[in-house]
């Protein structure tokens, strides 16, 4: 036969839970000053609830950032697991927040002058422009090698300095990055390669959230990367297919301009 379950009143305390005989072997237990218990007959004093086990772990509400953000005027201290980013998230009146105390941002989120496109794990990450800054620029002085060979994750804001500084030829796709002054935000730089391929991976997220900003979608067309591969050739990405390949610098692509973000505390 299966247990029954039955609720109990021992001093100040109603106990809930299986019956035996004329006991209950309390599984939840509310004392007489309102403290509740999973798994323990005396929640501590000092707190509201107490969850007691060796086997079983406490589980937060989870939902995508989306369904998050749709929750209507949070109160402080609200608390959810984050599917979107898979990390504990808490609302502190004001913004939704990591753990650890950095803002929870997504991909997809308008931040910081533009759309974040990549997000680093520690607070950080990568934004884009809303819209292209160039239709047909050239990467700039074929023929010199200006060792902005950088292709990681990181790299696209030096291989800008170094581009502006070796090749001082106004209106190539690095010059307009690093010329950029856009929505309060002027330390814009061309991507490296591998940030390029985030912005291609995450296009669709980034269109849907650019164009009802008054941004445009990427084209089906080849980008500049940031990324020289010798001194008559540079890295580009094919928006349409995913292709990446070097072409000659004095050939004429779009630009789309990134900056970084750190943490905030």
């Amino acid at each position: 036969a299966g247990a029954i379950v039955g609720m109990q009143a021992v001093g100040n305390s109603l106990k809930f839970g299986a019956k035996s005989g004329d006991n209950i072997n309390g599984r939840l237990v509310i004392d007489g000053t309102g403290n509740v218990g999973i798994g323990t007959t005396g929640p501590a004093s000092s707190a509201k609830l107490e969850i007691n086990s060796t086997t079983k772990g406490f589980l937060q509400s989870r939902m995508t950032e989306t369904q998050r953000d749709g929750i209507s005027s949070p109160a402080a201290g609200l608390m959810i697991y984050n599917t979107t980013t898979n990390r504990p998230n808490f609302y502190n009146g004001t913004d939704w927040l990591n753990y650890d105390g950095t803002i929870a941002h997504a991909i997809g989120d308008y931040y910081q002058g533009g759309i974040i496109f990549y997000v680093d794990g520690s607070g950080g990450g990568l934004i884009c422009a809303i819209y292209d800054q160039s239709a047909a620029s050239e990467w700039g002085c074929k023929g010199t090698e200006i060792g902005a060979d950088g292709w990681a994750i990181g790299t696209g804001s030096q291989n800008t300095i170094d581009i502006e500084a070796a090749c001082t030829t106004p209106g190539i796709a690095a010059d307009i990055c690093a010329n950029l002054s856009l929505n309060g935000y002027s330390d814009w730089f061309l991507p490296s390669l591998y940030e390029l391929n985030e912005m291609y991976i995450n296009k669709a997220t980034i269109n849907a959230a650019a164009m009802p900003l008054g941004g445009s979608a990427f084209a089906s067309a080849v980008y500049w990367s940031s990324s020289e591969y010798d001194n008559n050739t540079a890295l580009r990405q094919d928006f349409s297919n995913g292709v990446q390949w070097y072409f000659s610098k004095d050939l004429t692509f779009r630009v789309r301009a990134i900056r970084a973000f750190n943490p905030v505390e």
